[in-house]
């Protein structure tokens, strides 16, 4: 993460520097810390439109998804999805994110058979989400 120039990046309400702490919180802290900073993430990332921090954010969020000391993996598979379905005021951050979710679409057949009920649930709809996926943007390029 410290690779990432966060702070040359935006989400929904500004500067993404704080990002990677909000993803360190869902890695590290106790299961009401990371629905909070998931939240928070939700919110600057992927719940309405999708930014330039979406974009370098997802490859940690697909790494979240498979940990399995991370309290909250099904909302993070479900941030994944809404992010793959949701638009950009910008054509290529639009496209930039829906293939970087794209990218490790192998993944969610791993994630499909996962011992939490819930874990395999988000996934089951987000490789629905991926195989529907057809998007304008994406088709065009």
């Amino acid at each position: 993460m410290s690779r990432v120039p966060w702070h040359e990046l935006k989400h929904a309400y500004g500067s993404a520097r704080d990002v990677p702490g909000r993803l360190s919180r869902v890695a590290w802290g106790d299961a009401r810390a990371g629905e909070e900073a998931l939240s928070d993430l939700g919110l600057w990332l992927g719940e309405l439109a999708v930014f330039d921090a979406t974009v370098a954010a997802v490859p940690f969020l697909w790494d979240l998804a498979v940990t399995e000391t991370v309290t909250s993996r099904p909302a993070v598979i479900e941030l994944l999805r809404a992010i793959l379905e949701h638009s950009a005021s910008q054509r290529e951050i639009q496209r930039a994110a829906h293939l970087a979710v794209l990218d490790r679409a192998a993944t969610v057949d791993v994630l499909t058979r996962d011992e939490d009920p819930a874990v395999r649930a988000a996934a089951s709809e987000l490789a629905a989400s991926i195989e529907r996926h057809g998007c304008a943007v994406c088709r065009a390029a």
